[in-house]
């Protein structure tokens, strides 16, 4: 008697102890159909990072999957501690690609620094080391809902301007246009971006924190309340139940939304290769530009 094969539904649970995220299975994200996506999108925009185990995406499958999300800032960069030439970067040497990926281990949003604000990320592991190399998530969602009334009246008026050669100057890292294998993305000459502490989801309508490492210098403080006032910020959102860190296995894909978490690198065994692929989901520039 032939034997029916039987295929695992899809399943979206939540992830337990924290205000945000799910794990999703029975699906590769290679082949959805269109009432699928819908249903992914959906609860993309509910729990704003989605875990997708055991994809293995290659290259064109990857930017396909994120292309659905919208049009993107950029197709695949690698985070990774392996040279072109297939040797490892020595962490001691301190180049400025090391610079770059120590500076990401900050919470952060991505492209704040730019003129139009990321929508989000496709992320997937090639190769991940045995000890270390978490990726962390926060819910700025959340981190407003927990804020008192005086300090949300306080902040909701309040902006900040972001900028990656302010962010990466905290480590020392004199930053220049073209940071030698580094792209340079964000290391531009222009304007420095103006944006509200507070941000409004344009799909959602939620309120969340526009904070992290990029952050600096708000109008009407000084320097030091400035910084103070944008530590305390940071220090009081990414806790729990608003974060979680995703210990990675090779083959994982997430998808974040970059309008309401931050995210984070952490350290890993740098005698070990970790290569992690980033596919940036450009923002709507009527919702995401910066304020000039």
């Amino acid at each position: 008697m032939a034997r029916t094969l039987s295929i695992e539904p899809l399943a979206i649970e939540p992830l337990a102890g924290t205000s945000f995220g799910a794990v999703v299975t029975g699906v590769k994200v290679t082949a959805l159909d269109d009432a699928t996506w819908r249903e992914l999108y959906a609860a993309w925009l509910k729990y704003a990072l989605l875990i997708f185990p055991d994809q293995h995406l290659k290259r064109d499958e990857q930017i396909a999957f994120a292309k659905r999300f919208g049009p993107l800032e950029f197709e695949m960069a690698a985070i990774s501690n392996v040279k072109a030439d297939g040797s490892l970067r020595i962490e001691a040497d301190n180049d400025d690609v090391m610079k770059i990926l120590k500076g990401n281990m900050g919470w952060h949003c991505d492209s704040t620094y730019m003129p139009v604000q990321a929508k989000g990320a496709v992320f997937s592991a090639e190769v991940v080391p045995s000890i270390g190399g978490r990726t962390g998530f926060a819910d700025m969602r959340a981190a407003w809902d927990a804020l008192d009334g005086t300090l949300k009246a306080r902040i909701e008026t309040l902006a900040a301007h972001h900028s990656l050669h302010h962010s990466q100057s905290k480590l020392g890292h004199q930053t220049k246009k073209k940071d030698g294998e580094y792209s340079g993305y964000g290391l531009h000459d222009g304007p420095v971006p103006l944006r509200q502490l507070v941000k409004v989801h344009p799909e959602t309508g939620r309120k969340s924190l526009l904070i992290g490492r990029h952050a600096h210098n708000i109008p009407g403080l000084d320097k030091a309340e400035s910084e103070r006032l944008l530590q305390e910020l940071v220090d009081f959102a990414c806790q729990p139940p608003r974060i979680y860190h995703h210990d990675w296995t090779a083959g994982d894909a997430v998808v974040w939304d970059n309008r309401c978490l931050l995210h984070q690198a952490t350290p890993w065994d740098m005698t070990q290769p970790r290569v992690m692929w980033h596919s940036r989901i450009a923002g709507d520039p009527t919702s995401e530009a910066a304020l000039h």
